[in-house]
């Protein structure tokens, strides 16, 4: 599997993720993209024994992107308490049916996880179990009743992105699990891990990667880079 790999230290290892692989092992059984990691790691630097790779963060099975992983435990511990900081930038692209109220908003609700149905619902504040869920937005442009949005990740509930847009009417184009009253069976989720920004774990340096969405439908329906920050 080509899995581009975007920035590589002795501490990090940033990937440019394939859609619908899971970061990790699932019920599915399916190779996972730690797994498949950890194996090219060990094989490109000839390593003996088991090779030491941590998952910062997560990206759901269908999205694609960038995504970092920790090759030392140390900038495992600093990385996470980074995101408990908010202080790691993620950014995404996604494109919404219909055109959201706002052209930018910040958008806060309240989510609860059904692990057993593996879905997420916006619930009340009071509602047990329920974790706030923050992110901003930007309109980047609208054709054919279709928005491309650029989002900052202020959280990183489960789902989060595709749940806070489809509570408002405007589902992720592709998106099978919430939106699947106005997207048809096959179509590919149209979410992306756009970039990153982060301290350095060892360095006093600031670790920045963008990655674009393919050159496909819908993405293609906009030019790569316009008005994107």
């Amino acid at each position: 599997m080509d899995i581009p790999i975007l920035y590589e230290d002795n501490h990090l290892l940033i990937v440019k993720k394939p859609v619908n692989v899971p970061v990790q092992g699932d019920e599915s059984g399916d190779k996972d993209l730690l797994t498949l990691l950890k194996e090219d790691i060990k094989k490109r630097y000839n390593k003996p024994g088991n090779v030491f790779l941590a998952l910062v963060h997560r990206l759901d099975r269908p999205v694609g992107g960038v995504i970092v992983f920790a090759k030392t435990s140390k900038a495992a511990s600093r990385l996470s308490d980074l995101i408990r900081k908010n202080e790691f930038e993620k950014k995404y692209l996604t494109i919404i049916r219909g055109k959201p109220k706002e052209e930018k908003a910040r958008l806060i609700d309240y989510l609860v996880k059904n692990r057993k149905e593996n879905i997420v619902n916006v619930a009340n504040e009071n509602t047990p179990h329920a974790k706030k869920a923050i992110l901003e937005y930007e309109l980047i442009g609208h054709k054919n009743d279709l928005s491309l949005l650029q989002v900052n990740l202020i959280t990183g509930r489960p789902h989060q992105i595709r749940v806070q847009f489809a509570s408002r009417g405007n589902p992720i184009y592709g998106d099978q699990k919430y939106g699947a009253k106005v997207n048809q069976h096959g179509q590919q989720i149209a979410l992306w891990s756009y970039g990153l920004a982060f301290k350095h774990p060892t360095k006093d340096e600031t670790i920045k990667i963008l990655s674009e969405p393919p050159n496909e439908y819908p993405w293609n329906l906009w030019k790569k880079g316009t008005n994107r920050r």
